[in-house]
């Protein structure tokens, strides 16, 4: 079933927007300091929730007993059928849906004879907080009982992060007029169920089964219950014991509630000013689904947690909780000056993502993480593709648990892929909590085969943050390679576009277009997956030979089989719009009409997918969330600023952002084009999602990845932070609302801050070895304790460590441009076209075919692809034709003396020339031994402006591409340099080089020492 939330929905109330839910004079605290409406404390429970990957705990009031307050364990779900009137092949036959297992934060409180309902009384004064720097909530109640006795009621909550299936609790009753008898009923609550599934099927589910008790019992030390699920054969023990730190309590009875749960009461009295007090802990074990753990051995693991847990106590695990906070904050080491309500806010979504993540590969990263039943707890794209970005760099075992989870569940994409009738490799599920495909609606399901893509890119992420290549040969690679080969029983090369590599019929990150061909993001990634998948197998094959032998025969990968990923990823669709100059979202998506209700805001409070029929959304040219603009964030480094801001601007027009997952993203790729107050708002927009309930679903769970993404719009987005070459690079700017931020990541094994301000940036190593990190494209190294102060905007004057430079051939080397322009105007009054200079200009720079197409837009007719092929070589006979006759003397002014420089300083040359007869030529001129590394078009398939033909030079000369210099005569070529990450020297007088880094009248004036500060 798709996903989707409507960002101006607003059908629950909003605490954060009447300042109960408050905090700015301390980013440190969330507060909330109201008696909670009934509404309103369901959204209350999931801000509050605490949880440690694998157990999570609603926020509920432990006196409170509400319907919402809940508790859920990763490891325990149940599978139910899924019922079709029409199945076909391959469709998943049943989902998992996460159930809430037995709570254990219920503490009645009777005084006397009465059980106090709190919402009998009145509310004298609330505050409820979460210690985000500590890692605990905690709450004070003074409360006024109907008969006039007034009460302060306490309560600290903690689940703790080193113990994975534990709860702790201290609560404390104070009398502030009341004396008599007190009792404190401590209860393990067993009968709650999945929430149902109502009209909006994010929300809910329906559950054929669920958990049963198999048995209870309770005494003066311990409380049991055991349950088992009925399909998935999971069994489950949980169990309560409790201190007593203080005097004036004493066990009072046990009770076991048939079909409920069972309690604990402790008695005794109180008068004012006295305090009476309990420590609950509350343990849970689990068996794996279909598991044979006996009942009695998850009894003792219940039972020994316990022990453990009361013989730290409660403060004792509340510094250790503590201490594991402070130790991911020194990571994060976030501060904003500007705006503290904005730092709260990010410590807030950091927090959860803190907290809702494993580290042991048992699991992922839900949707709602674990605060609460929406989506049944499953896991999407959202892991890899928003939460694991933040974790690799801020906690990498928590991103290593969470691709652990995905070696784990390969077996299950294998099968799943044998489903959808791939004879090879493996397609994760779109939807999951076992690793089976849990989405009963295909065409925004299954067909999101991007998900694997995702995968990929996070496994790259972490590999290259990290350095652990132990992952990759313990699983990692597996995952990478088996993924890699299914885009070949996918996609196909198309002789009917060129023998360009295609994938049809798949879904993209935007589920309001479903079912298409060639949708970009997914073309892009998949391009993407298929190099790194190759250039990962090169490297194990080099440097851990036998690991790699052994994986490749265990999966029966050979040299043939990664030559074909490269030659898919070589042909790759990604075609350009002429007209708009944009990426088409797919091959369809531009010639449908828009959808009208997309900007006039008559979807209201829902999203349009539970508004309209899918059809009458598949129709129309509208998006869901970003789509094109997904694969800048993830994969574009290689994309120059020119054609994202295009892009930026025409699928900003069209995006609803129906889905939480779509502001961060465009937050960030407006940052990236200068698009300030856009980046901001946006920012803003997926900042506080959760804290100003603007989908209006929060009371169903956070939503994880909009935490996430938050971080991001700060770190990618403000920061430019992308990992380039298996180094951070960042280009930061300042918004406008700040005087000055700061954040940190771990990279390998050295920790960087970044603190801006309008002065500029400073990169601090704060611990570990050296490290090279990138600045707008130019390498800085750092030192330990040391720090490094540059202006926010790149140096016009090159890069700070320059190795090669990259010289075009035509305009700068050789004027050349004369013979191809005279060769395609002779072609073009032969066939009767018009030609003139503006069309020459526009050759300039531009590969052979891509330059007859611009000369046949003139052509009153079609002409066939054998026809285009015999005129491109008439074309190339008449160039040849000239250049025969040339020699040294045809070489520019300067030309010689200016590649010669390059050389005695020390440097490398490369020729990155877009015509296929470059060899020749260097031949003809003389200098063709002045060139370590040449370039043509042979060499590649894709023209500039695209930067495959100068980073294909720099890998040529064994360079990184901001150790690099481009020189070229062409806008083409200087948008080409720019989208490689390399500095750009444009050679002639034409307002179309206004783009270059730094403009010369002609290459005898280019002076290597302008770039080196030593004379050439």
């Amino acid at each position: 079933m798709p996903r989707g939330e409507c960002v101006h929905s607003h059908d629950a109330p909003t605490p954060a927007k009447d300042s109960a839910l408050h905090g700015s004079s301390d980013p440190w605290r969330l507060v909330y300091s109201r008696r909670p409406t009934e509404n309103d404390r369901a959204t209350l429970e999931s801000l509050f929730a605490l949880a440690n990957g694998v157990l999570g705990v609603r926020g509920g009031l432990e006196e409170g007993g509400s319907r919402t307050q809940g508790t859920f364990l990763t490891g325990v779900w149940e599978r139910t059928p899924i019922e079709y009137h029409e199945r076909f092949p391959g469709f998943a036959r049943s989902t998992d849906t996460r159930l809430p297992v037995a709570d254990g934060t219920r503490i009645g409180l009777r005084l006397g004879e009465t059980l106090v309902d709190l919402d009998e009384g009145e509310w004298l004064a609330f505050e409820q907080a979460l210690d985000l720097r500590n890692g605990y909530l905690q709450r004070t109640l003074h409360w006024r009982s109907p008969t006039g006795v007034t009460l302060q009621i306490d309560a600290e909550r903690i689940v703790p992060l080193h113990t994975p299936n534990l709860v702790c609790i201290r609560f404390r009753v104070t009398s502030i007029d009341y004396s008599g008898p007190i009792t404190l009923e401590s209860a393990l609550v067993a009968n709650a169920t999945a929430a149902e599934q109502g009209d909006d099927p994010r929300i809910g589910a329906r559950v054929a089964g669920g958990l049963s008790i198999t048995a209870s019992d309770s005494d003066q030390v311990l409380a049991t219950i055991c349950q088992r699920t009925q399909h998935s054969h999971i069994r489950l023990a949980s169990g309560q014991r409790h201190h007593l730190p203080q005097p004036g309590l004493t066990f009072a009875r046990a009770i076991i509630e048939d079909g409920q749960g069972v309690q604990q009461h402790y008695a005794g009295a109180l008068r004012p000013g006295q305090s009476v007090a309990l420590e609950k802990y509350v343990a849970y074990a689990w068996s794996m689904p279909e598991g044979g753990d006996a009942e009695a051995a998850l009894l003792n693991t219940v039972a020994t947690s316990l022990e453990d847990a009361l013989n730290h106590r409660f403060d004792a695990h509340r510094a250790q909780q503590a201490s594991a906070c402070a130790s991911f904050w020194r990571e994060a080491d976030l501060a904003i000056d500007g705006d503290p309500s904005v730092e709260q806010a990010l410590r807030f979504n950091l927090f959860h993502l803190l907290q809702s993540t494993s580290r042991d590969g048992s699991g992922s990263a839900a949707a709602k993480g674990l605060t609460g039943e929406g989506y049944e707890g499953h896991y999407f794209w959202d892991a890899e593709a928003f939460i694991l970005p933040v974790l690799a760099l801020a906690s990498p075992q928590q991103a290593h648990g969470m691709l652990q989870y995905r070696v784990r569940t390969l077996d299950r994409a294998r099968a799943h892929a044998r489903e959808m009738n791939h004879p090879v490799g493996a397609l994760y599920a779109w939807r999951t909590i076992s690793g089976d495909e849990c989405s009963a609606y295909f065409p925004s399901g299954s067909a999101q085969y991007h998900i694997n893509a995702a995968i990929a890119f996070a496994i790259r992420l972490y590999v290259d943050a990290t350095g652990d290549t132990d992952f990759l040969v313990h699983g990692g690679a597996e995952v990478l390679f088996e993924t890699a080969r299914l885009w070949h029983h996918v996609g196909f090369f198309n002789p009917r576009r060129n023998h360009a590599f295609c994938i049809c019929q798949v879904t993209g990150p935007d589920e309001y277009t479903a079912l298409v061909d060639n949708n970009y993001y997914t073309n892009h990634m998949a391009q993407q997956h298929l190099r790194y998948a190759a250039a990962v197998a090169a490297q194990l094959a080099d440097e851990r030979p036998q690991d790699y032998a052994r994986i490749a025969e265990a999966i029966g990968l050979t040299e043939k089989e990664i030559s074909a990923w490269l030659a898919a990823a070589d042909a790759m669709y990604l075609p350009v719009d002429p007209e708009l100059g944009i990426f088409p979202q797919d091959d369809d998506f531009l010639d449908k009409p828009r959808l009208p209700v997309a900007h006039s805001g008559e979807h209201g409070h829902r999203p349009l997918l539970l508004k309209m029929h899918p059809l009458t959304i598949y129709r129309h040219q509208v998006c869901k969330q970003a789509d094109v603009l997904q694969a800048f964030v993830l994969a574009g480094n290689a994309i120059d600023k020119d054609s994202k801001r295009r892009n930026f601007d025409y699928y900003e027009g069209v995006t609803v952002h129906d889905s939480t997952l779509s502001a961060s993203t465009f937050s960030i790729v407006a940052s990236e084009v200068g698009y300030a107050d856009k980046a901001y708002g946006y920012f803003r927009d997926t900042l506080r999602v959760d804290l100003d309930n603007l989908h209006g679903n929060t009371s169903h769970g956070v939503h994880m990845a909009a935490m996430a993404g938050s971080w991001l719009a700060l770190m990618w987005g403000f920061g430019g932070m992308r990992p380039m070459n298996e180094r951070p690079g960042f280009a930061p700017a300042l918004p406008g609302a700040w005087k000055s931020y700061r954040f940190g990541l771990r990279w390998r094994h050295a920790h960087i801050r970044v603190s801006v301000d309008a002065a500029g940036v400073e990169y601090t190593l704060t611990d570990g070895a050296q490290t090279e990190i990138l600045h707008h494209g130019q390498p800085v190294l750092l030192r330990n304790g040391q720090s490094v102060k540059l202006p926010l905007q790149a140096h016009a004057s090159g890069p700070l460590s320059l190795k090669g430079v990259i010289f075009d051939l035509d305009g700068v080397i050789a004027d050349t441009a004369v013979v191809h322009h005279a060769a395609w105007k002779k072609l073009a009054s032969e066939i009767g076209i018009p030609f003139d200079d503006t069309v020459g200009e526009r050759l300039k720079g531009v590969d052979r075919r891509a330059s007859l197409d611009i000369l046949l837009e003139q052509s009153p007719r079609a002409f066939t692809e054998p026809e285009k092929e015999a005129l491109a070589t008439r074309k190339n006979d008449y160039y040849r034709q000239q250049i025969e006759r040339f020699g040294p003397q045809n070489l520019l002014p300067g030309a010689k003396s200016a590649i010669e420089s390059v050389r005695r300083a020390g440097l490398k040359t490369a020729l990155a020339s877009a015509s296929r007869n470059a060899p020749l030529l260097l031949e003809k001129l003389g200098i063709a031994d002045l060139f370590d590394y040449v370039v043509d078009a042979n060499h590649i398939s894709r023209a500039k402006p695209d930067p495959e033909i100068f980073l294909a030079a720099a890998r040529g000369l064994g360079l990184a591409p901001g150790e690099c210099l481009g020189v070229e005569d062409a806008a083409a070529g200087i948008a080409s340099i720019h989208s490689a990450g390399m500095t750009a020297v444009g050679i002639g007088q034409h307002q179309a080089l206004a783009e270059a880094d730094l403009l010369l009248p002609n290459v005898a004036a280019f002076d290597i020492s302008l770039f080196t500060g030593q004379s050439g």
